[in-house]
C-alpha cells in the first residue's frame, strides 16, 4: 500500500513539474507516465481516467493558493487590506503559474464527480478560498458602515453576492493580463510582456475593483 501511495504522488508530483514548466497541454498521461518512469498504463491503476489525474494535479495548485492566501492575510490588518493583499496574491499566482491556474479552473474538471473514492470533487476545492473571501467582504462592510448609509430599499446585496462579483472581475484581470489585453488598453504604444504584473499598475487595478464591489476606504 505505501508503494502505492508513493507511486501515486509521484505521479502528481511529475504532472505538477509538466504543468509548471510546459503548460496544461502538456498533461497526457502518456508523457506523464514517461517521466515517472512507470508504463503508459500505469496511472490507470490509481487514475481511473484521465480527468481523475487532472484533479488531482489541480488540487495541488488549490493547496499551495491557499497556503499564500493563509500567508498574505496573516500580514495584514484591516479586512480592507486583507482582501487586497488576497487579491494580489491571486493575480500573482495566475502571472506566475498560468498553466497551473488554467488546469485549476477548467470546468470539465471543476464540474465533474470525484474519480477516486479518498478525494473530493475538484470544486470543493474552491470554497474554503470563496468562503474566506465571503467573510472578509462581510468584516469590512462592518468596519466601514455608519448609521444610515443603508435604506431599506437600496441594501446591499449579501456578502457572498458581492464576494462572487469581486472574484469575478479578479479572476477576468487574471485572464485579460495573460492575454496582453489589458496592457493594450492601458497602454496601446508599449505593452509589456503579457506575463509580468507591474507593481503600480496592479495596485491601481486592485484598488478600483475593491472601491468599485465594496465603496471607497472613508479617511
Amino acid at each position: 500500500m505505501e508503494r502505492e501511495i508513493s507511486l501515486r504522488e509521484r505521479l502528481i508530483d511529475v504532472g505538477v513539474d509538466l504543468v509548471m514548466t510546459d503548460g496544461a497541454a502538456s498533461l497526457g498521461l502518456r508523457e506523464i507516465a514517461r517521466r515517472a518512469g512507470v508504463s503508459h498504463g500505469a496511472p490507470r491503476r490509481y487514475f481511473p481516467t484521465h480527468h481523475a489525474l487532472l484533479s488531482a494535479i489541480a488540487r495541488r495548485g488549490f493547496a499551495e493558493l491557499q497556503a499564500r492566501f493563509a500567508a498574505a492575510s496573516g500580514a495584514a490588518a484591516s479586512p480592507r487590506d486583507q482582501l487586497r493583499a488576497l487579491a494580489r496574491t491571486y493575480l500573482g499566482f495566475a502571472s506566475e503559474h498560468h498553466g497551473m491556474f488554467e488546469l485549476m479552473f477548467r470546468h470539465d474538471l471543476l464540474n465533474s464527480e470525484t474519480h477516486t473514492s479518498d478525494l473530493p470533487r475538484l470544486r470543493e476545492s474552491t470554497l474554503p478560498l470563496f468562503a474566506r473571501v465571503v467573510e472578509l467582504v462581510a468584516l469590512d462592510r462592518a468596519v466601514t458602515a455608519s448609521p444610515g448609509d443603508v435604506g431599506p430599499d437600496d441594501a446591499a446585496p449579501p456578502p457572498a453576492v458581492t464576494a462572487v462579483a469581486l472574484w469575478a472581475n479578479v479572476h477576468g484581470i487574471a485572464q485579460l493580463w495573460a492575454w496582453g489585453s489589458i496592457q493594450l488598453a492601458l497602454d496601446a504604444s508599449s505593452p509589456p510582456p503579457a506575463g509580468a504584473l507591474g507593481g503600480d499598475q496592479l495596485g491601481r487595478l486592485v484598488t478600483t475593483v475593491l472601491d468599485a464591489h465594496l465603496g471607497p476606504v472613508r479617511r
